[in-house]
């Protein structure tokens, strides 16, 4: 470690060095209010291959701060970072990091001219360009209303600014940082304070660092030119930082020609919070731009920073992708830039979805697998992450119907539910999420529920049971893995037109009479005209929000407020509901009798009623 003392016109700046002198140079910027310590675990862990620096922008810490408290303009900043480099004698490119107002300067250092040449990659974390801003609020509003919310979402997160810039009120807040920033820290960014940050000079430095904002912000500070680099971009994107949303820090793509992004669980301090990772991306992203070997997760990296693809470089995994809603969704990610693993028991099934991904420009890789055989599990697991890496997403869908009394239940359907049904996705959520939590970066498991989670049937008693089991496990999962940023979905459908109706194995009826019964309600399905791309849509918002529960269709909807503010009037309804079922098996079958619980385990394959295929399996309804 080696500290100096580099001039840059009045200012002088505290510099610190570490690591070895022969490596790429990788320079680390800070932000408000901190000080080049915020970056001590990242500049450790990239210590053994590049000679890092850090340094106190000037009014911070041990540097100085100029006699005019408004000079603090991107220019002098400009001025004091190539002071830095000429102090320590850097010779040739660097690559630059910044956080918070050390990425705004960062940005200007890559789009500007005066830097040319000094460059040779910049990353990116919690600081969009000045350039950026403007064209993204517009661009979004005319989206329609969910970008005019997002607009208004970023203003209030930015409404500090404002406050920073008044003369005396931002002094204020200033003088009161200090008091509130630990606390703020451990509660909210997850990182306890240790000595160096907060920076024992935060008080001098919170008042120092109001002239970054009235220096630079405003109508009186237009940013210049249109903040297009062709230089290489990395952007670390904490999902959840507290000020600012995602989509203004993905507020770079299309500006940058060469955007590589990463996304981390993390808030807004996550250099201390997550210092490992940064550590790790930053020393990935210059070895592939000091080398050109682009490796998996880099591939993935530069897939996502391609602009319009909101989830372009994700690898997402679909179980039941056959057809049904399991087919929508693998379609919807492919679209939306994903690579998506489509797996399903019926292999044919998933390359036939696999092959319309394909026509349709996307990736799609297929996988035969059965979610009721742990072993059969466990080994697609370990393929997954061996292939193609940790998935981001994974939609367990897999599941099959059945209908008719829980009285005419025996052991074996009940199991053959439960295995698929619930034990499947146990299995991805634990395989799956293990693998997520290991590797640090967060991820999400969406688990397709049903409206019949929440509603009363004498009809689909073990149906509901499994669905009502899937929708409580993800509550419960969610809250287990929120520490390791993992978010879990559970989705409720409703009545949708797929193909699970014709192929629901039906207990306690006649064959002829199961084939009747499957045929009236594939037949109410149809004519409801729910498709299961409205299903896939919803999937897809849901993981980009992270929402707990979704109910989809109205009728979902429906059920849900139901079961909180009437549970009774579900049990009328569903009292109606086995008269009305009693009186239809009358019409169709006026001599039936119930069958006699006498299958064989061939004849649960088949679906003991005789329904064909019973082993199709694609999501809920």
């Amino acid at each position: 470690m080696r500290d100096h003392r580099v001039r840059s016109g009045e200012i002088e700046l505290a510099v610190r060095e570490r690591g070895t002198e022969h490596g790429p140079v990788v320079v680390l910027i800070h932000g408000y209010p901190d000080t080049g310590a915020v970056w001590d675990e990242v500049a450790e862990g990239l210590a053994s291959r590049f000679r890092v620096i850090t340094y106190d922008v000037r009014g911070a810490g041990a540097s100085t701060a100029p006699e005019d408290p408004l000079d603090y303009g991107v220019d002098v900043l400009l001025a004091d970072l190539a002071a830095v480099l000429d102090g320590v004698g850097v010779e040739g490119p660097v690559h630059l990091v910044g956080h918070d107002w050390g990425s705004i300067q960062g940005w200007e250092a890559v789009t500007g001219d005066r830097l040319s040449g000094r460059i040779a990659s910049f990353t990116s974390i919690s600081g969009p360009a000045r350039q950026h801003v403007g064209p993204w609020a517009r661009e979004t509003a005319r989206t329609g209303p969910r970008g005019v919310l997002e607009v208004l979402g970023q203003a209030r997160r930015s409404a500090y600014m404002p406050v920073l810039m008044t003369p005396r009120t931002g002094e204020l807040l200033a003088r009161a940082l200090p008091l509130v920033f630990e606390r703020g820290m451990r509660a909210a960014e997850g990182a306890e304070p240790r000595p160096g940050h907060p920076a024992p000079t935060l008080h001098r430095d919170a008042v120092n660092g109001l002239g970054l904002y009235r220096a630079n912000m405003g109508r009186l500070n237009p940013p210049e030119g249109e903040g297009r680099t062709d230089l290489p971009v990395q952007l670390i994107v904490p999902t959840k930082d507290r000020y600012a949303t995602r989509g203004l820090l993905l507020s770079a793509r299309g500006r940058a020609s060469r955007l590589y992004v990463r996304r981390l669980p993390a808030g807004h301090w996550v250099a201390r919070s997550h210092p490992d990772v940064v550590a790790r991306w930053i020393g990935e992203f210059v070895d592939h731009v000091e080398d050109g070997v682009e490796t998996q997760d880099i591939a993935r990296a530069r897939a996502a920073g391609e602009p319009g693809k909101a989830f372009g470089g994700r690898l997402v995994v679909v179980t039941g992708a056959g057809s049904g809603i399991g087919r929508a969704t693998t379609r919807a990610f492919a679209r939306e830039g994903a690579r998506v693993v489509a797996a399903d028991i019926d292999e044919g099934a998933a390359k036939h979805t696999a092959d319309e991904v394909a026509a349709d420009g996307g990736e799609a890789h297929v996988y035969g697998v059965d979610v009721s055989d742990a072993d059969a599990m466990d080994r697609f697991a370990v393929y997954v992450r061996e292939t193609f890496g940790v998935p981001d997403v994974v939609v367990n869908n897999a599941g099959i119907g059945l209908g008719g009394p829980l009285l005419e239940t025996d052991e074996e359907a009940w199991e053959r539910i439960r295995s698929i049904n619930l034990d499947g996705v146990y299995r991805g959520c634990r395989l799956f999420g293990r693998q997520m939590a290991d590797r640090g970066e967060g991820g999400h498991l969406v688990n397709l529920a049903s409206m019949a989670a929440f509603t009363v049937s004498s009809g689909l008693p073990a149906y509901s049971a499994t669905k009502a089991a899937v929708l409580h496990l993800s509550e419960c999962l969610r809250v287990e893995l929120e520490p390791y940023g993992i978010g879990v979905t559970a989705i409720c459908p409703g009545v949708i037109n797929t193909p699970i109706t014709r192929h629901t194995q039906i207990l306690g009826v006649e064959p002829a009479v199961a084939d009747r019964m499957r045929e009236q309600a594939a037949q109410a399905f149809e004519r409801r005209g729910y498709p299961p791309e409205r299903v896939a849509e919803a999937i897809l918002r849901a993981v980009l929000h992270d929402r707990a529960v979704v109910p989809v269709a109205p009728e979902a909807w429906v059920g849900q407020m139901m079961s909180r503010v009437a549970p009774s009037a579900g049990r009328v309804i569903a009292r109606f509901g086995r008269r009305a079922g009693e009186r239809a098996r009358e019409r169709l079958a006026p001599e039936h009798r119930a069958e006699e619980i006498t299958s064989t385990p061939e004849e649960i394959t088949r679906g003991r009623d005789g329904a064909p295929g019973t082993d199709h399996r694609d999501g809920s309804f």
